[in-house]
């Protein structure tokens, strides 16, 4: 391309969503793939472009920090497991820009104030940006709701909800070890409402702030429904009277009422005791009450079988686009509220 800027991106780790990032840095008319950090021994001295599914490109892995610290280059894609903030600091410092998918930096007041310190003091000193984003928080509870609120002038309540198949999900360990399916109903796991209530509360939380909402409190709750008959997944067996679905709502309040609601629904099976639960296919719902009632459905018209392959690009690719506009922003914590608008260069 001639008369347009590039620029040159890391790629921090080669998870799913890592994976999917690397290879649309790879293939993307503006951005230059500088290096790849990667966790595990086995990637260290393989190709990215091998790793990504693709020929080689010529940039090997490393598991070296201090290597991608020296390697120049205008921004990170920070996607490792675990938030590292002396790593994420140390490459503030060096002056590289940084997009993450982590969810430790959607609204900077709500920040450890240390870690907040830190963070930004590593910006001033390499001149240079974080941003968190993806898809579930950042675009649908961000991007989407302040373009739907540009239509409103008095807001009631707004109210995402997420819904999530996962019968065709065959990962046992997963589903009935972790998550909690198959088993009598009992007691809601408070962790898991609280891992949900950090980062959409302060997703939710940018977005009040911009628009004026005042928010009292954030309020965490979590639900479970039993399956109605025996049904079988591609993980395993749930039987009639064991846990079949789970959602947890996250709510900002204000004179005792919900105003922003975030409402994540997981099932293995929608044939449930609680029919009032209204379970969809997978994809969001976003309602929007007040003066200009908006009622917004999207589903993923992918194959089950497609899934795996389809849905770490709805997180990974926001985070891919968003790299020219993080890079071009003041420095500091960058919300999506205060960067330009995201456009992808497809």
């Amino acid at each position: 391309m001639t008369g347009e800027r590039s620029y040159k991106v890391i790629q921090w780790a080669t998870g799913n969503i890592g994976t999917k990032a690397l290879r649309a840095v790879i293939d993307h008319p503006i951005l230059d793939l500088a290096g790849l950090w990667v966790s595990s021994p086995d990637k260290v001295g393989k190709d990215a472009g091998t790793l990504s599914g693709g020929q080689p490109c010529g940039i090997s892995a490393t598991s070296s920090v201090e290597q991608m610290i020296a390697t120049p280059a205008d921004c990170v894609l920070y996607m490792r497991q675990g938030t590292d903030i002396g790593e994420i600091c140390a490459l503030l410092a060096s002056g590289k820009n940084i997009v993450t998918t982590r969810g430790d930096f959607h609204h900077p007041s709500s920040m450890d104030p240390d870690i907040r310190a830190q963070v930004e003091q590593a910006c001033r000193t390499g001149n240079s940006s974080i941003y968190s984003t993806g898809s579930s928080p950042g675009f649908v509870t961000e991007a989407l709701p302040i373009a739907l609120l540009s239509l409103s002038r008095r807001l009631d309540c707004l109210t995402i909800e997420e819904f999530a198949d996962m019968s065709s999900r065959n990962s046992p360990d997963l589903l009935f070890g972790i998550m909690g399916y198959g088993v009598a109903p009992g007691a809601f796991d408070q962790r898991k409402i609280d891992h949900v209530k950090q980062d959409f509360a302060g997703s939710l939380a940018q977005l009040a702030d911009a628009a004026g909402i005042t928010i009292d409190s954030w309020e965490g709750a979590g639900e479970m429904s039993a399956a109605r008959d025996r049904v079988e997944i591609a993980a395993g067996t749930i039987e009639a009277g064991q846990v079949a679905a789970q959602r947890i709502t996250i709510s900002g309040m204000r004179a005792g009422k919900p105003v922003l609601r975030f409402r994540a629904n997981w099932y293995c099976s929608s044939n449930i005791v609680d029919s009032d639960w209204e379970l969809r296919e997978s994809g969001w719902r976003i309602r929007v009450e007040g003066d200009t009632p908006l009622d917004v459905h999207i589903t993923f018209p992918v194959k089950p079988e497609d899934y795996a392959a389809f849905t770490p690009g709805l997180t990974g690719h926001r985070a891919v686009n968003a790299v020219a506009a993080v890079c071009d922003a003041p420095p500091g914590i960058r919300t999506t509220a205060d960067l330009p608008q995201i456009i992808a260069r497809l």
